[in-house]
C-alpha cells in the first residue's frame, strides 16, 4: 500500500527537485527554485507505509497506564497528585552519602558489574534474608537483582507464565500484575480481600480477609500461580501467618508458584508482624519474593529491587534479565553497601 505522509515529504521532495535540477535548462531552474519554496514540492514525495499489523499482539489491551493518567491530570489541573506512592521530601542522609560516595568512586562505578547483581550486594543481601527465611541462600543462584521491582515482577512473569496460564491476583492489587500476566499470555483470575466489618464497622487493614473457599474455588488445572501484596498496597493490610498458611497448603496441594510482593516488608505498625510466606514449609521452592531497597529506603528513584528463590526458579528468571535489561547500575547498587546501610542488613 502506497500513502503519502506528511512528515518526510520535505525532504524527500527537496531530494527529488535536486535531482531534477541538475538535469534541466537554466530557465526552468528558476520554476523549481519556486516550486521548492513555495512547498509544493512536498506533493512529490511519497512513502510506503506497511499495511500489515504492525504491533505485536501482547501489547493490546495494557496500552492504559492508571499511573500515567493520573499524574498527567494532577498536571494538567495543578494539584496534588496522590497516585502514586513517592514521597516529597529527601531520603535519609546516609543514602544522599552514599550516593555520592559511590559516583564518585571512580571508573568501575561506570561500567559493568555481575548482570544478575553485584556480587558483594547479593552477598549481604543472602546473608540477611537466609536468617528471616530460616534457611541457606545461595547468593549467585537464589538472588537476582533488578531494576527496581517492577523489573522484578516482569521477569517473574516472563518466565514462569505461558500461554493459557492461570494466575490468580489477590484484590485490591498493584495495577502492573494484570497487564504483564497478560503480556506472558496468561489470564488474570481475581479473588477478593473482603471486609469483615465488626459492628458494621471496618476497623483496619487487617479486617479485610482471604476467603480460603473464595480462593479454592477459582482455582483450576490451568492454575499457575497465585500472587499476593504483603503489607498490601493500597489497604495496608499485613498477612497473618494463619492467612499465608492457608496459601501455602493450596499452593502445595494445587502445585502452584506463589508469587509474593514484599516491597512494603518494613512499613509495618501497631504490633503487626510481617512474615515471609516463603520461610512457611514446603514454600522455599515455589515461591518468588520480590523486594526493593527504594521503597525501604524512601528513594523510589534508585530503582534497585530484587527477586529472591530457588535456584531452580531463579535461573530462568534470570534468562529474562540477561535478554532485557541485563544489568542493574552499578552505581545504585554499590550505594547499598555503605557502612551505615550495611548495618541495616546486620
Amino acid at each position: 500500500m502506497i500513502r503519502v505522509l506528511s512528515s518526510d515529504l520535505a525532504v524527500i521532495g527537496q531530494s527529488l527537485i535536486k535531482s531534477l535540477d541538475q538535469k534541466v535548462s537554466a530557465p526552468c531552474r528558476g520554476n523549481l527554485a519556486a516550486l521548492t519554496d513555495s512547498g509544493l514540492g512536498n506533493l512529490l514525495a511519497l512513502q510506503v507505509i506497511m499495511s500489515r499489523r504492525l504491533h505485536a499482539r501482547r501489547v493490546e489491551g495494557v496500552d492504559k497506564n492508571i499511573w500515567v493518567e493520573f499524574t498527567q491530570l494532577a498536571a494538567d489541573y495543578k494539584v496534588v497528585n496522590l497516585g502514586q506512592g513517592f514521597p516529597d521530601f529527601s531520603p535519609p542522609k546516609y543514602i544522599q552519602d552514599a550516593f555520592c560516595k559511590a559516583v564518585s568512586s571512580g571508573c568501575p562505578m561506570y561500567q559493568y558489574t555481575r548482570g544478575f547483581g553485584h556480587p558483594p550486594l547479593v552477598k549481604i543481601l543472602a546473608k540477611f534474608f537466609s536468617r528471616i527465611v530460616g534457611r541457606e541462600i545461595d547468593p549467585f543462584d537464589d538472588i537476582l537483582v533488578t531494576v527496581g521491582a517492577y523489573q522484578a515482577l516482569y521477569c517473574t512473569f516472563q518466565a514462569l507464565v505461558d500461554e493459557g496460564d492461570e494466575v490468580i491476583i489477590v484484590e485490591p492489587f498493584f495495577d502492573c500484575y494484570q497487564p504483564m500476566v497478560k503480556m506472558a499470555g496468561g489470564k488474570a483470575v481475581y479473588v477478593p480481600l473482603r471486609p469483615r466489618a465488626e459492628g458494621g464497622k471496618t476497623v483496619s487493614s487487617g479486617d479485610w480477609t482471604l476467603s480460603a473457599e473464595e480462593l479454592s474455588s477459582k482455582i483450576t488445572p490451568h492454575t499457575k500461580a497465585v500472587v499476593i501484596n504483603t503489607p498490601n498496597n493500597p489497604l495496608g493490610k499485613v498477612y497473618k501467618t494463619e492467612e499465608l498458611q492457608m496459601i501455602a497448603d493450596l499452593c502445595i496441594k494445587h502445585d502452584m508458584v506463589c508469587i509474593t510482593d514484599e516491597v512494603y516488608e518494613w512499613l509495618t505498625y501497631d504490633g503487626a508482624k510481617h512474615v515471609k510466606i516463603a520461610s512457611l514449609p514446603g514454600m522455599w521452592e515455589r515461591t518468588i519474593t520480590i523486594g526493593s531497597a527504594g521503597k525501604t529506603f524512601s528513594a523510589t528513584g534508585l530503582k534497585v529491587g530484587w527477586a529472591i528463590g530457588s535456584g531452580r526458579v531463579m535461573k530462568h528468571l534470570k534468562i529474562i534479565h540477561q535478554n532485557s535489561v541485563y544489568h542493574t547500575a552499578t552505581a545504585a547498587q554499590v550505594l547499598l553497601l555503605t557502612n551505615n546501610i550495611l548495618q541495616l542488613f546486620s
